[in-house]
């Protein structure tokens, strides 16, 4: 019954908030699709890093693939929110790995926030759910 209550008070966010919202997600969806890929195909670069971070190389274009089906299904507007949880979780592997090599784990978190971010900003349902209250 509360479900029903937040979806039906939601209020659609200004045109400019939708697009800063998509914005941010293709831009997200972008970075995703060329490191998924680099790591599907084996690219010497993508590699090196992942090797540095403790990863066995022949485990690469595995984690490729689970990150571009997260990516999959963050890009599809029905499940972009089941991907975002997807994403986040391998982000917060990616953090975690980064803290056992003392390695700046920054970036991963900021993406993460990034993700979430172009998401609340166009999808009503969110903004019900994590509302914002102007002092």
């Amino acid at each position: 019954m509360e479900t029903q209550a937040i979806y039906m008070k939601t209020v659609n966010p200004s045109k400019s908030a939708r697009i800063t919202g998509w914005v941010i997600s293709i831009l997200c969806l972008l970075f995703l699709v060329v490191d998924g890929g680099m790591k599907v195909v084996n690219a010497a670069e993508s590699v090196k890093g992942s090797t540095h971070l403790g990863w066995p190389a022949e485990l690469v274009p595995g984690l490729g693939v689970v990150l571009l089906i997260c990516t999959l299904l963050y890009a599809i507007p029905r499940t972009a929110i089941l991907g975002a949880v997807f994403i986040s979780c391998y982000l917060g592997g990616a953090v975690a790995i980064m803290v056992r090599v003392n390695e700046p784990y920054y970036f991963p978190i900021i993406f993460g926030i990034l993700v979430w971010v172009g998401l609340y900003l166009r999808i009503p349902a969110l903004r019900a759910l994590f509302p914002v209250n102007k002092a």
